[in-house]
Parts: C-alpha cells; sequence; structure tokens
C-alpha cells in the first residue's frame, strides 16, 4: 500500500503539482508561479510554493525521469 503524500493538503494535488512543475520545468521564481496561479483563480502565498518545491519537488523529478526513460 503506497501513501498518498498530499493527503491531509489544503490545496489539491494537480494544484500542487502544477505549481512545482511550473517552477522546475520553466525556472520561474515562487513569486512568478503565484501570479500565474492566481490569474487562474488560484491563491496561494510565494511561501507555500517555496515549501511544496522542497517537499515535493525531488518526488516530482524522479517520477518525471521513470516516465522519460529512453
Amino acid at each position: 500500500m503506497t501513501m498518498n503524500p498530499f493527503k491531509g493538503k489544503q490545496f489539491q494535488q494537480d494544484v500542487i503539482i502544477v505549481a512545482v512543475g511550473y517552477y522546475l520545468r520553466y525556472n520561474l521564481s515562487y513569486r512568478e508561479v503565484q501570479e500565474i496561479l492566481y490569474d487562474r483563480g488560484i491563491n496561494v502565498s510565494h511561501t507555500t510554493i517555496y515549501r511544496w518545491v522542497q517537499e515535493y519537488g525531488k518526488l516530482l523529478y524522479q517520477i518525471w525521469k521513470k516516465k522519460n526513460k529512453k
């Protein structure tokens, strides 16, 4: 049984994945990611995005690497 690392979070899993993905993929600042999400109706602070990147960045990178194996 695998644990859901997003369980109990205030924001939905999709929001966290998109925010971390924007930061990592497009080399944006935390405030730039915050603005993009705000434009899409999601109000989240840049410090929360920072914490998400610290908590989920490595996990999401490993998943991406596994899916994009050649």
